[in-house]
């Protein structure tokens, strides 16, 4: 059986896609019947393949043919230095990756690469049967799964852990095979690579995996979220806690309808009503959840709302997050409902059409809500209203009424510290691209881009130190691309550096590219230059921690919001 999508979605996507399976290695025998695989795969869902082992293919103008490039199971060294080059221009440049198992046995030597994959082999035991934990439903490499997969392969180990660099999709029950070793073990997960995608799963050592329409749907959602024909929330997520994941423990319906609960799925019926998590309120948190539309289908997000048996009150003292295919801006899919609509084309451009998961990200900080849909901010409202304060309150999941089917997965959350509550809310300005002066805040540290000690001299340095809202952390974006404080300083990669590590300063503006940055929608900012990411090292939370340049990674050190 192909998986297909349906026809409407494939026509939209149309694409080409590179299958690259040189070996310098182990050679698998499963290669053909792969290659295969993919181009059956293409012919049903409307993208073409070709398949070489030729690297000299990989060339910037013929890598701009193809939205995807999957390396499966390749092995060793098989690109030179300008191949790689090229290569990393592609993907860095908006292009898609795709591992198959062996790809991590490949490029050792190339540190880009090993970024790029994830992680490298390090060992296997032989092959048998395991379980798989699918740990995001929302993928659509995964979408299709249960809870759990049981399957034979031949489960590769990893020398590092990749999980802080990349969202994992599948981990392995090491409990259920013998040879494992890692713990927590990830198998299939999913990243941003600056403009680009990266999908690796280590499923595919043998020509059976090939003939699993489990198998090949996973292989053709990884195709197609590399290729930017799906969406999906692929930043590193760690730290969150479960408010439903087949337990609705804590859960109570208000109004009339309900939610049936199967195989880890909310699915609305009936209503208007609502079922909220009555356990605890909460403060300053990132929630998210998994949600899908079943046809032209309506339904929210609530939150802020105090304990209530009647959804309409929870509407009227709280916050709705809209989930509906079509109505106007303001109460359509990422609208803070009746009050904001979302910017409808960073929406547009990270939905996922009815039928297919999406994922959002409600990020309440205070009296601020930031709406994420698949990894994108789309909304950013500040309360002023006392009567809905968002300062503490339940959360809940909307069934709207019998024609409106919704489906809800994954609900977690991640309690935020070292929010200070306002007594009064107060409007914030909506940052926009150029001429916005705001703080930048860490996500991983809760902390803010600082100049030390408050200096105007060049050459001092910058790090990142709780948020004061003082001059040395105000931040202005310019139409030229700086980033300026001080009015007449420039944030500066140090000595026009491209090298990871590289000091970032502050300096007189000067037009030059190393004082040039981009800021990039899932909150990186990229220094124009060097192609690499203002970070916080060693991932560093703590007053004082060094800022600098380093490869792009998507992790939470990498990634910035304006306050």
């Amino acid at each position: 059986m192909i998986p297909a999508v349906s026809a409407e979605a494939a026509r939209a996507a149309a694409f080409e896609v590179l299958v690259f399976s040189k070996t310098a290695g182990f050679r698998h025998d499963a290669i053909p019947v792969g290659i295969q695989t993919i181009r059956d795969l293409g012919a049903a869902n409307d993208f073409t393949v070709t398949a070489t082992e030729d690297a000299g293919v990989f060339t910037t103008s013929n890598l701009a043919r193809y939205k995807a490039v999957v390396f499966l199971n390749t092995t060793g060294d098989v690109l030179n230095d300008g191949q790689q080059s090229a290569f990393q221009s592609y993907v860095d440049g908006g292009g898609g990756y795709v591992g198959v198992h062996s790809a991590a046995d490949t490029e050792y030597n190339w540190p880009y690469y090993g970024q790029l994959v994830g992680a490298w082999f390090s060992s296997h035991p032989a092959i048998q049967q395991a379980t798989v934990r699918n740990e995001d439903r929302a993928h659509a490499a995964t979408a299709h799964l249960g809870p759990t997969w049981t399957r034979t392969d031949e489960w590769y180990s990893f020398r590092s852990n990749p999980r802080p660099n990349v969202r994992v999709l599948q981990n392995l029950d090491e409990s259920t095979y013998s040879g494992g070793g890692m713990g927590d073990h990830p198998i299939t997960w999913c990243r941003t690579q600056a403009s680009g995608r990266s999908f690796y799963t280590g499923l595919g050592h043998t020509q059976a995996s090939y003939a699993d329409p489990n198998f090949r749907t996973l292989l053709l959602g990884g195709i197609r979220y590399a290729a930017k024909a799906t969406n999906a929330d692929c930043r590193p997520e760690t730290g969150y806690t479960p408010l439903y994941n087949g337990s609705t423990t804590g859960w109570s319906q208000a109004g009339p309808g309900s939610f049936t609960n199967s195989s880890g799925t909310l699915t609305s019926q009936g209503g208007m009503g609502m079922l909220w998590y009555n356990a605890k309120q909460f403060g300053s948190y990132s929630l998210k959840l998994d949600w899908r539309l079943n046809g032209d289908s309506n339904s929210g997000v609530v939150v802020g709302f105090p304990a209530t048996t009647d959804p309409s009150t929870a509407l009227n003292t709280g916050h709705e997050v809209q989930i509906d295919a079509t109505d106007s801006a303001d109460k359509t899919t990422g609208a803070v409902y009746g009050f904001k609509a979302a910017d409808i084309a960073a929406r547009d451009a990270a939905l996922n059409p009815p039928g297919q998961w999406n994922t959002y990200e409600l990020l309440v900080e205070g009296e601020r809500l930031q709406v994420f849909l698949n990894g994108v901010k789309i909304n950013d409202f500040t309360n002023t209203d006392p009567v809905r304060s968002l300062q503490q309150g339940y959360i809940g999941i909307q069934n709207h009424g019998s024609p409106d089917v919704v489906a809800y997965r994954n609900i977690r959350i991640k309690e935020l510290g070292g929010v200070t509550p306002t007594p009064t809310p107060t409007p914030t300005p909506t940052p926009t691209p150029s001429g916005q002066t705001s703080a930048l805040r860490g996500v991983g540290s809760n902390r803010c881009l600082d100049v030390s000690g408050a200096s105007q001299a060049n050459g001092a340095a910058v790090n990142i130190w709780d948020c004061n809202g003082q001059a040395n952390q105000r931040w202005t974006s310019t139409a030229a691309g700086e980033l300026r404080v001080y009015g007449n300083k420039c944030l500066d990669v140090s000595g026009a550096g491209t090298a990871n590590g590289t000091a970032v300063n502050i300096w007189d503006c000067n037009g030059q590219n190393n004082q040039k940055w981009r800021l990039n929608a899932d909150g990186t900012i990229t220094a124009i230059a060097a192609n690499k990411c203002l970070d916080v090292s060693g991932f560093g939370t703590a007053n004082g921690s060094k800022v600098h340049i380093w490869t792009c990674a998507g992790g939470t050190n990498q990634r910035w919001n304006r306050v």
